[in-house]
């Protein structure tokens, strides 16, 4: 496909006017994150309610934005898949979740993993069954932000998350293997942090250790930052786990996740 073979732009301002306009009707996917970042989510949202004829659910979404207190890429790309999510209950409308989950656009499939993590219907298992598609999503967009979706329910629900999860860590697929460490990080980023995971960070051994020698560098970085969030709450446990991954397994994948775990705890002792 076209879309996947760009590189795309290094400034917002030299993206082409042309691939701007393709990107906001949700013709093609960004190319990397400076586009990513550039797309008018509003715009594309109008743009994919009159292509799917469903202009009446713009103006109660677009409301939903102006009240958010910041405004970032992050909080209106919830904002919107979660105004979606509002609209098709209201309208009886499940062609509409439909529609976004299997989107040309990336940001309309991250829109689409929000209607997964806003639906208080769904159990845990049922909300991580429905994300792993999008969690083997091709595009790093919507990978980042499926994890993000149903974070809060991976939080409420920990014991049984872990439990699913775990199950995840041997898949083939390594973007699969990814979300069970990315979504569960004690701290993370652009999210809230489990708290129950930053007091007790061996509840996570369980998704860290099968892939401790993980062959896949998105996955081994993964796994480190995992380990050097919970150091800084926990570091005894991250020390202890380390000289324990170092004595079992020699491979040169465990010795970068056990350097990148490390990080801030030499940085500490220095």
């Amino acid at each position: 496909m076209e879309e996947v073979k760009r590189k795309g732009s290094k400034s917002t301002k030299d993206i082409p006017k042309e691939i701007l306009g393709q990107l906001n009707r949700g013709e093609i996917e960004t190319a990397n994150l400076v586009e990513w970042l550039a797309v008018d989510q509003r715009l594309l949202l109008e743009n994919l309610l009159k292509q799917t004829d469903r202009k009446e659910y713009l103006k109660p979404i677009l409301s939903d934005i102006e009240k958010l207190k910041k405004q970032t890429v992050n909080t209106i790309n919830e904002a919107i898949g979660s105004g979606l999510f509002e609209q098709s209950i209201k309208n009886n409308d499940n062609e509409i979740l439909t529609i976004i989950s299997k989107h040309k656009s990336d940001l309309i499939r991250c829109w689409a993993t929000y209607t997964i993590g806003r639906n208080e219907k769904l159990n845990i298992i049922q909300k991580l069954q429905q994300i792993q598609s999008f969690s083997a999503d091709k595009h790093f967009g919507v990978r980042e932000i499926c994890w993000l979706a149903v974070r809060p329910s991976i939080a409420n629900n920990l014991t049984e998350s872990l439990k699913i999860l775990t199950t995840w860590t041997t898949d083939k697929d390594e973007n699969i293997r990814r979300f069970a460490s990315e979504a569960t990080r004690p701290r993370g980023v652009w999210c809230e942090h489990i708290e129950e995971l930053k007091r007790n960070p061996e509840l996570g051994l369980t998704i860290l250790e099968p892939m401790k020698s993980d062959k896949a560098k998105y996955v081994q970085d993964s796994v480190g930052n995992w380990l050097n969030d919970a150091a800084k709450t926990q570091p005894k446990f991250v020390i202890d786990t380390c000289k324990k991954w170092e004595k079992e397994s020699k491979t040169k994948e465990t010795a970068y996740i056990i350097k990148k775990a490390l990080r801030t705890i030499e940085k500490q002792a220095q």
